[in-house]
């Protein structure tokens, strides 16, 4: 066990079957991609409605050195070992006649879920909608998604943030998906000084701001990395030039690594890279080999970032080396 009184917890990419990552007592949590992706009763597993943008995506595997148990609560799916607490919730949107309340009612069930745990710490959550562009104004859905979201966790009295990521997916329509990780110690959340915290937003971006921190530092001290995109304070930057946003977002990542003092990507520090076009996937590939090592993890998947002229969005984990 750690100091902070909690297993080892790695997230790695791995070929590996679903099945073979599953048969291992301390996976707390396997992710597969795109629609190729079969469904498993196992709590455990998560099949992501993002398309992979490569020709083989691996599988993210979760592993926290320590047995883990499983279980279900109506919506909810649980895996907790070692001290920490994967969550995963799934809703059709036409239960509760649409996004706005589906995101209230997932955001009423996970904090009502995690205060009844021994992994009391909400660190960090997931977010996939389909269609989140669509809407115009105060009614696009990603707006009413931040509505129900935060109406959710005020009712519960959540005021400090976990880190979180918000997509839209090209899957089922009406698929509201929200994974989560939680832990027996609190984690400490992080802000980017070069962006104005997301939770303090102005108006201009809807009558809810966005809740959620920029990253979070776990209490085994690596660092939990929120969706991170061409915006400096809290503008949008380089409308239209994708390689351009991604090396601004990748200048976003790296003040905060220099926030948490840590160094730079390595082995130990798989991303995610959401990516709007396919198209751009070359560009997109450019600018990840001007700016990280060869041996950086890191999967691309199709998925629309909140803002409709984001082109492109990166999340990921920094472990100690």
């Amino acid at each position: 066990m750690s100091d902070a009184g909690l297993s080892a917890l790695r997230v790695e990419y791995r070929a590996d079957s679903t099945a073979t990552l599953l048969d291992r007592p301390d996976t707390l949590a396997v992710l597969g991609f795109g629609a190729t992706e079969t469904g498993d009763t196992d709590p455990r597993h998560l099949c992501v409605p993002l398309r992979p943008l490569s020709s083989k995506a691996p599988r993210e595997h979760w592993t926290v050195g320590a047995e883990v148990a499983t279980g279900r609560d109506g919506d909810l799916r649980w895996a907790a070992g070692g001290g920490w607490r994967f969550i995963a919730i799934e809703l059709d949107e036409a239960r509760f006649g649409g996004i706005e309340a589906a995101s209230e009612h997932a955001y009423t069930l996970l904090p009502a879920h995690v205060a009844a745990c021994p992994e009391r710490h909400l660190q960090r959550v997931w977010n996939y909608l389909d269609a989140i562009n669509a809407g115009e104004g105060d009614q696009e859905r990603y707006r009413l998604f931040c509505n129900g979201r935060a109406r959710g966790l005020v009712a519960r009295g959540i005021n400090h943030y976990p880190a979180a990521t918000a997509i839209g997916h090209h899957g089922p329509r009406g698929l509201l998906q929200v994974y989560a990780l939680c832990a027996t110690q609190p984690g400490h959340a992080l802000e980017n000084p070069r962006q104005v915290s997301a939770w303090q937003y102005p108006r201009q971006y809807g009558p809810t701001a966005p809740s959620f921190a920029r990253a979070m530092r776990l209490p085994n001290a690596a660092l939990a990395i929120s969706g991170t995109a061409a915006v400096t304070g809290h503008a949008s930057r380089h409308h239209d030039d994708v390689a351009a946003q991604a090396d601004e977002a990748f200048t976003n990542l790296a003040s905060l690594l220099e926030r948490a003092q840590l160094p730079a990507f390595d082995v130990h520090s798989p991303l995610k890279v959401y990516v709007r076009n396919a198209d751009d996937v070359p560009a997109v590939e450019a600018a990840l080999a001007r700016r990280l090592h060869a041996a950086v993890p890191r999967v691309l998947l199709q998925g629309d970032v909140c803002r409709s002229e984001l082109l492109v969005e990166i999340d990921g984990w920094r472990f100690a080396s």
